[in-house]
């Protein structure tokens, strides 16, 4: 049901009542039977109406449109004015004829006409009775037709089913009435005044919200109850719906509501912001669209800056969607795209660089001056990655920084120690609180250049934790074939990291993942000698610490044979950082006495190490006699360099048993095994009653027992010390050696021989074995670290055995 209008015939609803109306017109039972008793013409006039139905009793405002129908209504007026009224088929029809108008309709009066002052003609009508057309007499200037009346088939008064009919249609009407907010209030009055049956049936349905055709269909039926029946489910299709669309209009109110609630608030708070001083969200924009004109990224990078922004445009500022979004795209314009720093070419100055920051290194410094040069024939290059691996101390981390420099490119350094979570790598997706970009592009950012030197510090110390796995995802960011594409989750879109000089560091390879270890060009940073180490505390750290105490050369001088004293007595690896310790407090003492204003020694001597240093503390490895048999010199390499090791091995009455002591691996423990079982293979032509084997237990220990040991290369130091054991005789003086030992007395070459050198060097052993094919890695080495040194290159153990032993035997020799 709706408010009534005064509506134009051609176009006739009538939906609703006119809450400005002067009346609503209600029908007592006296005026329906007045109505019943009139008299209906043989001929009347026939109005049709394009798309609604008078039902008997009921009065509506119609505007005519049609000239026809002026026609009509004028005639009318001045004449008894009664007419038919009937409701067109199809609505669409501009000038119906006979077949486009239905047979039944109401006759109606009209009550009153108004020339309205737009000079449309209003008129209102008030339905009488229902008419069938029984034929039409003619159609010009309008339809003029005999008719006959249709009788309505009522209920008898006793009839209870219909009158509780009667009052559902009442009492929904009022439900209706109440729920939907067009319909005036008065309008409940109307229907509780209503005394006539018939007419609150004909009333309601004529106020019912459905079709024309519906319509007619209710006015066409003949019985009142079963016309009350159909009108009552209308009604009740009707509220559903209208109540319908109450829940719903009720929840989207709220919404606007809360949504104009939360616009009103942004203004009010940006209206505070600009009279604060503050940047308002809009000027927020218009900045990242003025920044976003500078950017020299790529077609694909700038449609999806364009596409994020105009999300950030969409959202509501209060949400906090909105600050993720916002910092999203702040690293996105803060990313350097495309913006390189200018290379450096002057191969000359690279190299000054290179030498006046850093001794030694010289594959370090060649690799850099060749990329160097090839950059300068070819600019498009790709940059190499390297992985710089070694023992502590000895610069590999500082190396970066004289790249950076000799490149003339932005220095920046990640340190992966520790690292176990994934996303420290790649980042996390920016759907999470807190979300933020990988290592990998927060430092690309604060280089502000595309193509820094990235130092990967301790690339062997990662870890693997319940976030995946760190070592994987540097897969993609160290391939040259795949990081021009970098993929970091919170960026969601591919970087260009080819041009990066990646340049990793480690301690050792064998931490790493192969993958990982494959994709970098490996190079290895051996240890210094003694000599390098002087010249370094001379050339670097004794300047350096001068300067951070606050002193210059002229407060303290320390000569070269002092500096020589504290590398020997004070310090025991293959770096310079305990070096650089120790002289930090001997700048300390001199420090203290320049504050204190007391007299001390500007040039430091001996005596004056003792006192600020203590007592030496490391002894140099010394070579041991070869009085005792079954001592031998080995050499074995340590995460801190080089060292000599002992291989001692005894004999006592027994079975036979072969015990091994000294912190040793489950490999050297092998090794000594293999030896044992060689010579007893071959004791015939060693020279050995094979008899022994059985009568002695045999021990083989290598000293400094708190000191774990592992790896084959002490191989032939064990054998060659059991033979001689089993022998007794002495072993070559001055004589170290190393490699590994097969069942056929095969000798395997072995590792890290540039540090087992330097600790031969120190131990003063002037002889060096070692297997024929370790021979390369002795030509790799400078000719200052091999002064001195003799080297034996061997194939077998036949040929160790020549040149170990000696054919004298030791002192009070065992007769075994």
């Amino acid at each position: 049901m709706a408010r009534s209008k005064i509506i134009d015939i051609d176009s006739l609803s009538f939906q609703e009542l006119n809450e400005e109306a002067e009346f609503i017109p209600l029908m007592t039972p006296e005026d329906e039977a007045a109505i019943n008793k009139e008299e209906l013409p043989d001929v009347l006039a026939i109005l049709p109406l394009r798309n609604t139905v008078l039902f008997p009793g009921v009065v509506v405002p119609i505007t005519a449109g049609r000239d026809k129908s002026i026609k009509l209504i004028n005639d009318a007026n001045k004449g008894n004015k009664v007419i038919g009224v009937v409701s067109q088929i199809s609505e669409g029809i501009e000038e119906p004829s006979e077949k486009d108008i239905n047979r039944l309709g109401t006759v109606a009066r009209i009550l009153r006409v108004l020339k309205m002052p737009d000079g449309n003609t209003t008129v209102i009508l008030q339905g009488k009775k229902r008419f069938e057309i029984d034929k039409i007499i003619t159609s010009e200037p309008y339809f003029k037709a005999k008719v006959k009346e249709v009788a309505e088939a009522k209920p008898a008064k006793s009839n209870k089913e219909f009158k509780a009919i009667i009052d559902s249609i009442k009492d929904l009407a009022l439900q209706i009435i109440q729920e939907n907010p067009n319909i005036p209030s008065e309008a409940s009055f109307a229907i509780k005044n209503i005394e006539s049956n018939s007419f609150l049936i004909n009333f309601v349905s004529s106020n019912l919200n459905i079709k024309v055709d519906e319509k007619q269909k209710l006015l066409e039926i003949n019985s009142l109850e079963d016309r009350a029946m159909e009108t009552l489910k209308y009604m009740h299709i009707e509220f559903q719906k209208l109540s319908l669309k109450n829940d719903i209009q009720s929840k989207v109110r709220y919404d606007l509501d809360q949504q104009q609630r939360e616009y009103f608030l942004h203004q009010q708070m940006k209206t505070i912001q600009e009279e604060l001083g503050g940047v308002s969200y809009e000027e927020e924009v218009d900045e990242m669209k003025e920044r976003s004109l500078k950017k020299k990224w790529s077609s694909e990078a700038a449609k999806h800056f364009e596409k994020e922004l105009a999300k950030l445009q969409r959202m509501n500022p209060q949400v906090a969607e909105y600050s993720i979004q916002r910092n999203y795209l702040d690293l996105f314009l803060d990313l350097p795209w495309n913006d390189f720093s200018k290379d450096k070419f002057d191969l000359k100055r690279a190299q000054r660089i290179l030498d006046r920051d850093h001794f030694g290194l010289e594959d370090v410094k060649k690799r850099i001056i060749e990329h160097l040069a090839v950059l300068k024939l070819r600019n498009d290059m790709k940059s190499p990655i390297l992985c710089l691996y070694g023992p502590p101390g000895v610069g590999k981390t500082s190396l970066g920084k004289s790249i950076a420099e000799a490149l003339g490119r932005k220095y920046i350094r990640v340190s992966l120690g520790g690292l176990r979570d994934e996303s420290e790598i790649r980042g996390h997706r920016k759907t999470y609180i807190g979300a933020m970009p990988g290592r990998i592009i927060q430092s690309i950012k604060k280089a502000e250049k595309s193509n820094p030197v990235f130092v990967l510090d301790e690339i062997d110390k990662l870890s693997i934790g319940n976030q995946g796995d760190p070592s994987s995802a540097l897969l993609e960011v160290l391939d040259p074939e795949q990081n021009s594409d970098f993929h970091d989750n919170f960026l969601e879109i591919g970087y260009d990291l080819s041009k990066v000089m990646f340049v990793a560091t480690a301690n050792s390879l064998n931490n790493i993942q192969p993958a990982l270890l494959d994709r970098m060009e490996i190079i290895n940073v051996t240890g210094y000698t003694i000599e390098e180490k002087v010249e370094i505390a001379n050339q670097h750290l004794l300047p350096k610490q001068l300067k951070e105490h606050g002193l210059n050369k002229s407060h303290l001088k320390i000569a070269r044979p002092q500096l020589e004293k504290i590398v020997e007595g004070y310090t025991r690896e293959s770096g310079v950082r305990g070096l650089e310790k120790q002289i930090a407090k001997m700048v300390r003492h001199a420090a203290m006495h320049i504050a204190m204003e007391e007299s001390y020694n500007l040039k430091a001597t001996n005596e004056d190490i003792l006192k600020v240093l203590g007592s030496p503390k490391m002894e140099r490895d010394k070579y041991e006699n070869n009085d005792v048999a079954g001592v031998v010199t080995g050499l074995a390499w340590t995460s801190v360099g080089g060292a000599i090791l002992f291989i001692e091995s005894i004999l006592s009455k027994g079975k036979g048993n072969l015990t091994i002591t000294g912190n040793l691996g489950k490999v050297m423990k092998e090794s000594a095994t293999i030896a044992m079982e060689y010579i007893k293979s071959n004791a015939d032509e060693l020279g050995i009653d094979p008899d022994v084997f059985e009568k002695y237990n045999v021990h083989i220990h290598v000293p400094e027992g708190a000191t774990p040991k592992d790896g084959p290369s002490a191989g032939i130091t064990m054998l060659t010390s059991l033979v001689s054991l089993f022998t007794q005789r002495k072993v070559k003086n001055n004589l170290a050696m190393t490699g590994e030992i097969t069942l056929r007395g095969k000798v395997l070459p072995v590792g890290g021989i540039k540090e087992k050198i330097l600790a031969a060097k120190r131990a003063c052993i002037k002889e060096i074995m070692l297997c024929e094919e370790n021979k390369r890695d002795i030509e790799e080495i400078k000719e200052d670290y091999l002064k001195g040194l003799t080297f034996h290159y061997v194939k077998d153990m036949s040929e160790v055995l020549q040149y170990a032993l000696m054919n004298e035997k030791v002192k009070n020799a065992k007769i075994l």
